[in-house]
This record gives structure tokens, C-alpha cells and sequence, in this order.
């Protein structure tokens, strides 16, 4: 079979590829990133599209020949200058279910989310819900599938987030938040191609969820015996410091970053996630597993407890050396202007030592501007850590004595350097 996967790079998208490819299936893969779709296996048609802007069918026809099949796992959490939660979920999404019709192309599997069709409290839900009613009006053979929290091996979004709090010293305990059962990405990959087939039931909508409503604390707790950790210790956090704290990744999101405490997560945990899992069971046979059983079918490795430790590192790292760049250079432009044109003219730049200073401090802050934001982050931390070294190397050369500083003014780049490395290894979401 031929079938069409948009989403093809996020967490269930690249699980349901897998299971494809593995199946023997030919997939047009849709991703919104031309690097991601790069990454994407060998023998895969890959597809570069937006479909926040693919809002017309001719967008999507030429991607539709000979597709026999559509599956739908495209998502994002929340608005922001990258994201537009109406364009993918129902713009973009109606196009392509319009071009499905006009192509021929019967069947399409649809990702939305539970709950959606109950409580509409968030723009995420609102748009979910109006891209399912738009599915549900058409003439296709239209499965809708609204899955809990989705945890599993990969990590992403909620699995991701489970860790790197279980993996804290101190856990912190938001007040307000519902029941969630975590259904696992293999039940619901197993779903996804059990409807694929063109003899299984259509025209439903499923809830998707896992067999226990656990509260947030348990399922950390879980996570934490399985990453070896010691019993957890929770810290209630005053209402104003979680509400701070989310309105803090609604700013990250203004910069690019999709950090996974936003407003939207708060009211998303608030609502909690549960469903009515026996309508789904009843037609695909699937039992789904608990979270414990899953766990320890899987046990954790050195890389889970690596990620799970370096999880809110990241963001700590990339804030650090964002405020490092930006500070030094105000630093060289107020406090420390004179010092810098000394060091300049004790380097043999007397007649330029102003002009130099004030170019370089630019140059920091611009660095440090351009690491904050997560397009251009990549090639700023390169840019940084190549700075860095000339530096380290002109200033040997030309200012020796700095070698032997006692407080170490050369050789304190050494540790920035690696930072710098580190950073990058680890900036990649997925």
C-alpha cells in the first residue's frame, strides 16, 4: 500500500513509519522541516510542506498520486511565531481532506486528541475539535483516533517531560492537576495500521487510553524507580511561581523553543487526560499495557538516565551562555569600557583599541541575541565557540602574561569552550 504520513518526524508519525516501512508499505512522507525529512529512513519519498500555509487543495493534490491511503499525525501544542494551531489543525487539514475526495483517496487515519470533544478549553482542543467535525463531515472512509497522553520509548512532549522531572532531586508538585492515562506509542501505532486496512470499521471515532487513571505524581513516581532513582521527594509550588514559570515557556515559545511548561500544558493537566478505552478495545482487540508493565518490559538504560538528568539542563546551558554573550558585551560598552581599550593597546591596537572594543562587544551581544532565539541558535553556539578560541589563541599570542593570571582570564575559556560543545550535542528536540 501507498499512504501518505503527514507529521512523518514527530513522536507517533516517525513510530507509525517504522511500523510501515517494517510492514512492507511505500510511504510519501510529509514533514514541515527539509533538514528532518533529510534525516527521514533511505527508500522514503520525503516531502517538505508547511501545512499551516498548504491551506488549499492543490497544495496537496501533486503529493496524492497513487496514494491508496492518508494518515494524519500532524500536531503543535500551542501558537507562537512558528505555530498556528487553526492552520494545522483545521486550515491545513481541510485542504488535505479536500484534496483526498477530489484525488480518490479513500481512507485516512487521523490523529486527534481525547477529550477534545468534551472540553474545548484551549486553543489546541478548540482546533483538534474543529479539524475532527471537518473529517467527520466529509465523504471519506475517516477514522478518528484521540489518544491520551502518548508515552513511550522515543521521547517527546509528555514522555519527555515525565522523565526530566522524575529525574529532578526535588520533584515539584503543581496543585490542580487531573488524572492522566498514558496510553503507550506501540498501542497506538498497533491502531493505526489495524485501520489502515480497507476492511477495517470507518466512520469512528475512538478514544484512545491506557487501562489506569494515575495521577501526575505517581507516574513520576513510576518513571523515577525505572530510571533507578531513589523514593521521590515532592515540593508543592506556590500557584503565582507555576503560573511564572508557564508564562516563561510562552516567552521561549515567542523565541522559536517549544518548551514543554507552557500555558497551554497547564490547562491541558488541569482538564487531565482520561477516555472511555472499550470501544477501541472492542474493535481492534488491542489490550492496551499500564505504565509499570511497559516500563519494565523496557528497562532504562545509561541514554534514558543521561536524557532524563540533562532534560532542564539544556535550557539552563543555552540561558546561561545567551546571558553570558549579552553581559560581556554591555560590560565592554559600560563598566569595563576603559580595561578592554587598555588590553587593546597593550596588544599593539593603540590606534584602533575603541573601535575594536566597541566591534567586539557588539559582536558578543549579537552572539548572545542570536542563541536565545532556536533558529539561529545552532549557528550561533558555532559561531561562539569559534570566537571563543580566537580569543584564547590571540590572546596567548599576543598578551603571554595572561597565562599565568591568577584568575585565570585565558584559561577560564577552556570550561566556556566545552559548554559551547556540550550545547550543541545536545540541542536537537527530537
Amino acid at each position: 500500500m501507498r499512504v501518505l504520513l503527514t507529521g512523518a518526524t514527530g513522536l507517533i508519525g516517525s513510530a507509525v513509519l517504522a511500523r510501515l516501512r517494517d510492514a512492507g508499505h511505500e510511504i510519501v512522507a510529509v514533514s514541515r522541516s527539509a533538514a528532518a525529512a533529510r534525516r527521514l529512513p533511505e527508500g522514503t519519498t520525503c516531502v517538505a510542506l508547511d501545512i499551516g500555509t498548504a491551506v488549499r487543495p492543490a497544495d496537496w493534490l501533486a503529493h496524492l498520486a497513487g496514494i491508496e491511503a492518508v494518515v494524519s499525525c500532524a500536531g503543535v501544542l500551542q501558537d507562537s511565531p512558528r505555530d498556528s494551531t487553526a492552520g494545522v489543525h483545521i486550515e491545513g487539514a481541510s485542504a488535505l481532506f479536500a484534496a483526498c475526495e477530489q484525488a480518490g483517496v479513500r481512507r485516512i487515519v487521523h490523529l486527534s486528541a481525547v477529550g477534545v470533544d468534551r472540553d474545548a478549553s484551549t486553543a489546541f482542543a478548540r482546533s483538534k475539535y474543529a479539524g475532527d467535525e471537518r473529517l467527520m463531515a466529509s465523504r471519506l472512509d475517516w477514522v478518528i483516533l484521540r489518544p491520551s497522553v502518548v508515552v513511550g520509548r522515543a521521547a517527546y512532549g509528555g514522555s519527555a517531560l515525565f522523565r526530566g522531572l522524575a529525574a529532578l532531586p526535588v520533584i515539584p508538585r503543581v496543585a490542580g492537576s487531573g488524572p492522566l492515562q498514558v496510553v503507550q506509542l506501540d498501542d497506538v501505532v498497533r491502531t493505526v495500521l489495524f485501520f489502515l486496512d480497507p476492511k477495517a470499521p470507518a466512520r469512528v471515532a475512538l478514544e484512545i487510553a491506557g487501562p489506569e487513571r494515575l495521577p501526575l505524581d505517581q507516574i513520576l513516581s513510576t518513571y523515577r524507580c525505572w530510571l533507578g532513582r531513589d523514593r521521590a521527594r515532592f515540593v508543592s509550588v506556590p500557584g503565582w511561581l507555576a503560573g511564572a514559570m508557564f508564562r516563561l515557556g510562552d516567552m521561549l515559545g515567542l523565541l522559536g523553543w517549544r518548551p514543554p511548561l507552557r500555558t497551554t500544558v497547564r490547562c491541558e493537566l488541569a482538564r487531565g487526560a482520561v477516555g472511555d478505552p472499550a470501544e477501541w478495545m472492542r474493535l481492534t482487540g488491542i489490550e492496551p499495557r499500564s505504565l509499570a508493565v511497559a516500563l519494565a518490559g523496557e528497562p532504562a538504560s545509561v541514554q534514558e538516565r543521561w536524557f532524563a538528568r540533562l532534560y532542564f539542563l539544556k535550557p539552563v546551558a543555552l540561558s546561561v551562555l545567551s546571558l553570558f554573550w549579552i553581559v560581556t558585551g554591555l560590560i565592554a560598552l559600560g563598566p569595563g569600557w576603559r580595561a578592554a581599550a587598555a588590553i587593546m593597546q597593550e596588544a599593539g591596537a593603540a590606534g584602533a583599541a575603541a573601535l575594536l572594543v566597541a566591534a567586539g562587544a557588539v559582536a558578543d551581544i549579537g552572539i548572545g541575541a542570536a542563541i536565545a532565539v532556536q533558529r539561529t541558535a545552532r549557528r550561533a553556539l558555532q559561531l561562539a565557540l569559534a570566537v571563543a578560541c580566537a580569543y584564547a589563541v590571540l590572546g596567548a599570542i599576543l598578551l603571554p602574561r595572561l597565562l599565568s593570571d591568577p584568575l585565570g582570564a585565558l584559561l577560564k575559556i577552556m570550561p566556556i569552550v566545552v559548554l559551547h560543545v556540550i550545547a550543541l550535542a545536545i540541542l536537537d528536540d527530537r
